[in-house]
């Protein structure tokens, strides 16, 4: 399908972030800079009623299309919303829309949306890992996946947060538009041009909190001493209980290993002396208690989904000379 005529349903209270960026991913006239123009059309059930925006009574959407323009356009992409119920004629217009084969988008909790559909049920689908507790509670049937930035399936591209709904965005542009397109918009926006779907969300993991303070003063006193060495035997003499014992009380109330928490607590140290300081991959697996930079590199990948060096590339906190 050519990608030439894009709505975005709105459904009060409406994501702003999620609507501005459809439109700056779409609704620009890019053709100077050798980009295909798309007709972008602003859609909602309630035709010309200025819609509310969620945290604010300032700004307000007035959408100039009602939801039959849902039956004629390539691509839709459903904002995200603070709604928790669905106009069954907003759901009926998705479903024709999908059948006769357009393109569907889902930005943050645009993907509650098209779950209400049913037209998620059995797929994997891509959502904020904010909101994955409400969404897997609600929606049995979907596969929802808050690890990844989105899923491709086919004509149903779903994303989580904000900025990962525009990775979503530019991959589409690229998928059907080409790669010249995708590049000379991202230029402009000033946001990278590829971000595989499959990249991990950048979020705050920290090991779940201690429900008791039995284990709390412990690891507090590791924390501050991560670069020696540790292991189950030598916090469980510390902590003057058995092997034994010591194993299956940490579990309880950390919810992992000793092993998996002092490998997490280091992975995210090293993730904020890349982000603050200049010290080498090196420099900082010894400083964390990693015995080489190669180890570090390994639990970094496999805990975050990207190497320490690309992580620093792209969430340095320092301003470049």
């Amino acid at each position: 399908m050519a990608l030439q005529s894009v709505a975005a349903l709105l459904i009060e209270p409406i994501g702003m972030f999620e609507y501005g960026l459809a439109h700056e991913v779409f609704g620009l006239d890019r053709t100077a800079s050798g980009v295909p123009r798309v007709e972008f059309s602003a859609v909602s059930e309630q035709l010309g009623r200025p819609l509310r925006v969620t945290g604010t009574d300032v700004v307000h959407l007035t959408a100039q299309h009602g939801l039959d323009r849902l039956a004629e356009v390539d691509l839709i992409v459903v904002c995200a919303t603070a709604a928790t119920e669905y106009s069954p004629a907003v759901l009926d217009a998705l479903r024709g829309a999908h059948e006769r084969g357009a393109i569907i988008l889902t930005v943050c909790s645009g993907v509650a949306v098209l779950a209400a559909t049913g037209l998620l049920d059995g797929r994997t689908a891509a959502c904020h890992w904010y909101h994955a507790d409400y969404l897997e509670r609600t929606f049995p049937q979907v596969n929802l996946d808050a690890d990844v930035l989105f899923v491709d399936d086919g004509t149903i591209v779903t994303s989580a947060g904000t900025s990962a709904g525009i990775d979503a965005a530019l991959h589409l542009v690229r998928r059907e538009l080409g790669s010249a397109a995708a590049i000379a918009i991202a230029r402009r926006m000033v946001v990278p041009p590829q971000r595989d779907g499959g990249q991990r969300q950048y979020i705050d993991r920290p090991v779940p909190e201690c429900q008791a303070d039995s284990l709390a003063p412990l690891l507090a006193w590791v924390t501050e001493r991560l670069d020696e060495p540790h292991s189950a035997a030598t916090l469980a003499r510390r902590a003057a209980m058995s092997e034994r014992t010591f194993a299956r009380r940490f579990v309880a109330e950390t919810g992992t290993t000793p092993y998996q928490w002092l490998t997490s607590q280091r992975v995210l140290a090293a993730r904020t002396l890349l982000e603050e300081s200049d010290l080498s991959v090196e420099q900082i697996a010894s400083r964390v208690g990693f015995s080489s930079a190669v180890l570090l590199r390994d639990h970094f990948r496999k805990i975050l989904g990207v190497a320490p060096a690309e992580y620093r590339r792209r969430f340095t906190a320092r301003v470049p000379a």
